[in-house]
């Protein structure tokens, strides 16, 4: 859901308008590739290996059917039949030609979709929690927040040349599903001891090169100073930040370099000069967005054959127990739809299965779709007794892989098949790995773990956020991954430990069987996870699997 105000769509069409005269003046020479780079990364489009790609945003990954249907109608139309979902909540295209990019935009704006904001140094797309509205640890849904910074960030006049990229994420529950501590700007909604709502406000996080988690410079913020707040921390990095060394440039380093303390006095000096300019209306416009975003109205009725589905079909079975959140509301359940199939690219969906995601949301899911930090898609309002129907529905469509959270449900970047930046493939490993562990049938007995893979430094796989990481390098023209170990970005928020030496791309799947092997073996129980094994344990076991030859 986007802004519902009809001048939003205008706004859309007129930048659309602009770039295709942009794009028609680089097609005829006007401009040249060097002066038409700034226009276009404003307008998410960046040249790849081999063609330009457009980012689309997906703001806090929600989703309506005709949203997705817009967006199964850009791969088939203009792209090669499928779209790439990321994990910031995004879908890429791949393969667009220019010259089609403005009648791509032009469809995204009759749908209230845009690429505004997804490249550049701005403010980024806002993300959340797939399960919103749908957690019962939620304090309260996050997105009318969410879409309250999207808006006021939306071509922000102070914020469009900043010193590097800005994230912001935001945290419903009591679990932390949205990755806060990974974000230039974290926000988890609470409640005070007065039971007023406000915000634990986290800054200086963030991966790449030089991985930090953030740390908390406000723990309690009032609601309705949200947007002074987060105004008055950017406008204070806009400030401090560098500009002479754009690996230097996040706020990250701003606050490693200065102090959260020094950065905290200068946040709230700037928030006490901005918090007068706000007069009521964003508080005003907020109440509208929670009406917005109020509950739809769940069914209140018994499972139907859901029970007994589950006792009759053990393929359904399997799928009920690893891909089925629980649900606040009785009767109901989040369901993950892992975009990890056999041989499949992580996040990569076909224009059929974007449309029959649509459908199913439609029938039977309040027309609610939710794009996941895991490149999966989340139907966050499902009565049990639609269950089967849905399953059915997915497996036709190959879409019914029992494995969410679990060793082959893994995160990965497009890597050297796509990217300019990547130094080595992150997809063929990610299906290597996978596919291995379905050959030794050890997916269950493993249980829930965390591998993400990057095919660079710049770590769009959130490589240092796995319970296992894998990072793709070059070494003299040699692709080598090394390992991490430890990271997580949920229950404990931690960045991965370098293990050792990289390895050679055909070591790697040997490399993390030796490492499941280890854990298998060492494990107190079938409960106890990877991440939980490796804290109780340390490295030391692990590293010996990993360099048996050292050991």
């Amino acid at each position: 859901m986007f802004d519902v105000r009809p001048q939003h769509n205008e706004y859309l069409r007129h930048r659309s308008a602009q770039f295709r005269r942009q794009v028609e003046r680089r097609l005829d020479g006007s401009l040249t590739e060097e002066e038409f780079r700034p226009l276009r990364l404003m307008n998410g489009v960046y040249l790849q290996l081999h063609a330009y790609m457009l980012r689309v945003a997906i703001p806090y990954g929600t989703l309506k059917p005709d949203q997705m249907r817009t967006l199964a109608l850009l791969a088939e139309k203009w792209d090669k039949g499928y779209g790439h979902f990321t994990t910031r909540q995004n879908i890429q295209y791949n393969w667009p030609k220019l010259v089609d990019i403005p009648d791509m935009l032009d469809a995204l704006a009759d749908a209230g979709l845009h690429a505004i904001q997804t490249s550049g140094n701005t403010i980024r797309n806002v993300t959340t929690d797939a399960f919103a509205g749908a957690a019962a640890d939620e304090v309260t849904d996050p997105r009318p927040y969410a879409e309250l910074l999207r808006m006021w960030s939306t071509d922000h006049g102070e914020f469009q040349f900043l010193p590097r990229k800005f994230k912001i994420a935001i945290s419903g529950g009591d679990k932390d599903r949205a990755v806060i501590a990974a974000h230039d700007i974290g926000l988890r909604l609470r409640q005070n001891e007065a039971g007023e709502l406000g915000f634990q406000v986290w800054i200086g996080g963030g991966l790449g090169r030089t991985p930090l988690l953030g740390q908390v410079v406000r723990e309690f913020l009032p609601e309705a100073d949200l947007l002074p707040y987060v105004e008055a921390i950017i406008s204070a990095y806009n400030l401090a930040g560098r500009r002479d060394n754009k690996y230097k440039a996040r706020i990250k380093i701003t606050v490693a370099e200065r102090g959260l303390d020094v950065m905290r006095e200068e946040i709230e000096a700037e928030f006490l000069n901005r918090r007068a300019a706000f007069t009521g209306v964003d508080q005003a416009l907020l109440d509208e967005l929670k009406a917005v975003y109020a509950a739809p109205e769940f069914r209140h009725e018994g499972e139907g054959d859901f029970e007994a589905t589950r006792a009759a079909n053990a393929a359904f079975r399997s799928w009920t127990d690893t891909n089925l959140s629980a649900h606040r509301i009785p009767g109901y359940a989040s369901v993950t739809v892992t975009l990890k199939g056999r041989g499949t690219t992580p996040g990569d969906a076909s224009a059929e299965q974007m449309r029959l995601l649509a459908d199913l949301a439609q029938q039977y899911g309040h027309s609610d779709i939710r794009i996941a930090h895991d490149q999966n898609v989340v139907l966050p309002h499902v009565h049990k007794s639609d269950l089967p129907a849905i399953y059915a529905a997915l497996k036709d469509a190959g879409l019914a892989t029992a494995n969410a959270g679990l060793i082959s449900d893994i995160v990965a970047c497009p890597g050297m098949d796509y990217c300019t930046l990547a130094t080595a493939r992150s997809i063929p490993i990610a299906q290597d790995i996978a596919e291995h562990f379905r050959q030794r049938e050890l997916e269950d007995d493993i249980g829930k773990i965390d591998i993400r893979i990057s095919g660079c430094i710049n770590a769009c796989g959130h490589h240092h956020l796995g319970h296992i990481g894998i990072l793709g390098l070059d070494r003299a023209g040699v692709e080598n991954y090394q390992i991490t170990l430890g990271g997580d970005g949920y229950d404990i928020p931690a960045i991965g430990q370098r293990a050792g030496a990289g390895f050679p791309a055909e070591e790697v799947v040997p490399a993390i069987d030796r490492l499941i092997d280890t854990y298998l073996d060492l494990r107190e129980s079938e409960e106890e996870r990877f991440i939980d094994a490796y804290r109780r344990l340390g490295v030391a076991p692990f590293k010996a699997a990993l360099y048996p030859a050292d050991a």
